[in-house]
């Protein structure tokens, strides 16, 4: 009983950790690789550094996305893509 008690502490913190660092982090990742995954032609999308675009080709094989702005076209990886801003983009441009 006393062993239980001494490891407690060290329990609780785990715990606490777990639901408050490590489930939300792995929910988010999920989120963006479906987000990435459900990318389709014509999309508009804001890359994580700030470009916007359409996206113009979607490449499987190595998991990127060619992306058409007002410079010309560019090759992006699809992790590059805010999930967040991109949403939030799309969502002011139906209203």
């Amino acid at each position: 009983m006393e062993a239980i008690s001494q490891f407690f502490p060290f329990i609780l913190l785990f715990v606490v950790f777990y639901f408050f660092m490590l489930r939300p982090q792995m929910n988010r990742a999920k989120k963006e690789k479906k987000f990435a995954a459900e990318l389709k032609k014509g999309n508009k999308v804001i890359t994580k550094s700030g470009m916007h675009g359409k996206v113009a080709e979607l490449n499987d094989k190595d998991n990127s996305c060619v992306i058409e702005t007002l410079a010309g076209k560019i090759k992006f990886d699809r992790s590059a893509i805010s999930m967040e801003m991109s949403q939030k983009l799309n969502s002011t441009s139906v209203k």
